[in-house]
C-alpha cells in the first residue's frame, strides 16, 4: 500500500508531507521533547492531520522522507505553503521560526540564503511591507 493510498491527495496529501517533514525535522536529535510534541500537535492542527494519521508519522518519521527539490521555484513553493499555514493565526512564535530554520535548509537553501528569505517572508507574511516593495506588488500586478 503506497503512501497515498493510506492518506488521500491533494491538498492533504501536501499538508501531511509537510507535517512530516517537520517531525523528521524535530526528531533530527533524538527525541522529541515535550515543548516539541505541544509545537508539532498545534502544527498538526493547522494542517488539519488527523489523530491516526498524527500517531502514524509520530511513531516512524523516517518513513516520510523530506524532499529536496532542484528548482528554486519548488523550494520557495513549499516555504510559501508552510508560512500559508503558520500564518493562518496571524502570527509566528520562535520556534515555528526554527523549524522553518530547518526546513529550509533541508529543502535544500544554505542557512545564508535560508535567514534571508525566512525574514523577508515574516515581513510579507505579517503585512510589514514598505512602501517600494507594496508599489512593486502593485506594479507587477498591472503589467
Amino acid at each position: 500500500m503506497s503512501f497515498s493510498d493510506l492518506f488521500g491527495s491533494g491538498e492533504h496529501l501536501r499538508n501531511l508531507s509537510h507535517f512530516a517533514s517537520i517531525v523528521n525535522l524535530a526528531a533530527v536529535d533524538g527525541e522529541i521533547n515535550n515543548d516539541e510534541e505541544l509545537l508539532l500537535k498545534r502544527f498538526a492542527r493547522k494542517l488539519d492531520i488527523s489523530e491516526d494519521e498524527y500517531a502514524k508519522v509520530i511513531e516512524n518519521p523516517k518513513s516520510f522522507p523530506l524532499s529536496a527539490y532542484n528548482s528554486i521555484e519548488r523550494r520557495l513553493e513549499r516555504l510559501h505553503d508552510l508560512f500559508r499555514i503558520i500564518f493562518a493565526d496571524h502570527e509566528i512564535d520562535n520556534e515555528e521560526i526554527e523549524l522553518v530554520r530547518k526546513y529550509a535548509i533541508g529543502l535544500g537553501f544554505s542557512s545564508q540564503a535560508s535567514e534571508g528569505i525566512i525574514k523577508r517572508s515574516i515581513q510579507i507574511f505579517s503585512g510589514q511591507l514598505n512602501f517600494e516593495d507594496y508599489r512593486y506588488l502593485l506594479e507587477k500586478e498591472n503589467s
